[in-house]
């Protein structure tokens, strides 16, 4: 029996910062599966900075939302009908179907998940994407090595709380920054940085020297801007930069670093990185990363928004530094 699903859908794209008009809502009526097609109830989406950029229409690494279509995003399921032996029913499932209640697809294209390793939300997190991000911009972009420093923007959010503890698992030391006294706490007490600080009180450059008088060997930047540029003065000579996002350019454009030329004479190595060139270390990065989760040593933190209504609300705050997130957010979906 078909069944309805609520949706997000791109209503316009957005001049500068996303608002309620922005998105829309509608009901669509879901086919019954088909042969090696499977019907999946979403337990959790995923609102993540990047996906700022896919409401313009440019040219990227990914493709634009389509306006008048559902939005994407990944999200964890469980399969409530099936026609595929691969994922009988009650599979637990990491898809690219966000932004929905329920919808219904080839099994092939989605991933089940081991229900008994941690619960569903957590593989959108710190055991998912999120956690692979981090864990390739260290040790497969930026080459961290046991005992350096490293300075980690954004260190409360989503990508940013996993790398401060995935370093820390590995004796380094973390400089971590973030937008309120309180994340900065967070990031010290919680995920154990050896130095937090805002970076909205003064000069970034003047909180690493403080931190790091010697230098840092390597910047894992999810903010660009200022913190990039400061991050290329007090990198040592070889630094390594690790560029995963640049939030602090996603709504209006921001200057580019005035010291580049910094990177000829230190020999800097500033390396971009998107996450799907990645997938084939999912499984190298779950057998590193599984086993501390499950014996305490780092944890998941997450911001769980209840209910699909409130998505574009938590999307829109996800774009800036105040106290009602850290870590992942996610958006649980209540019957």
């Amino acid at each position: 029996m078909a069944m309805q699903s609520r949706e997000i859908r791109l209503a316009a794209r957005p001049k500068g910062e996303p608002k309620q008009d922005d998105f829309t809502f509608a009901s669509v009526e879901l086919k019954n599966p088909g042969n090696g097609e499977v019907l999946v109830k979403n337990l959790y989406f995923s609102v993540d900075p990047y996906m700022r950029g896919r409401m313009n229409d440019a040219k990227s690494y990914v493709p634009p939302f389509t306006v008048g279509r559902a939005m994407e995003g990944s999200a964890v399921g469980v399969v409530a009908a099936s026609r595929d032996d691969s994922l009988p029913v009650g599979s637990l499932v990491l898809s690219m179907f966000g932004w929905r209640e329920a919808y219904v697809a080839q099994a092939r294209i989605l991933q089940r998940l081991d229900a008994s390793l941690a619960p569903p939300s957590t593989f959108l997190g710190l055991l998912g994407i999120t956690g692979l991000t981090a864990w390739v911009g260290l040790w497969k972009i930026a080459r961290l090595q046991p005992g350096e420093t490293v300075f980690i923007s954004g260190g409360a959010g989503a990508v940013g709380s996993a790398a401060c503890q995935l370093a820390k698992l590995r004796d380094c030391k973390v400089i971590a920054s973030a937008g309120t006294e309180a994340k900065v706490k967070m990031i010290r007490e919680d995920l154990g940085a050896n130095f937090a600080f805002n970076y909205k009180d003064g000069d970034p450059l003047k909180h690493l020297m403080h931190a790091a008088p010697e230098g840092i060997h390597v910047y894992f930047d999810n903010t660009g801007g200022p913190q990039l540029e400061a991050a290329i003065t007090a990198l040592k000579e070889r630094g390594r930069v690790a560029m995963c996002g640049a939030i602090a350019g996603y709504n209006h454009p921001v200057p580019g670093p005035r010291n580049m030329i910094n990177v000829i004479g230190k020999r800097l190595r500033l390396e971009g990185f998107i996450i799907s060139d990645y997938i084939g270390s999912l499984h190298e990065f779950l057998g590193d990363v599984a086993p501390a989760y499950k014996s305490g040593k780092i944890r998941s933190y997450e911001t769980v928004v209840e209910g699909i209504d409130q998505a574009p609300e938590a999307f829109m705050n996800l774009l800036h530094s105040g106290d009602a997130h850290t870590g992942k957010m996610v958006i649980h979906l209540t019957d």
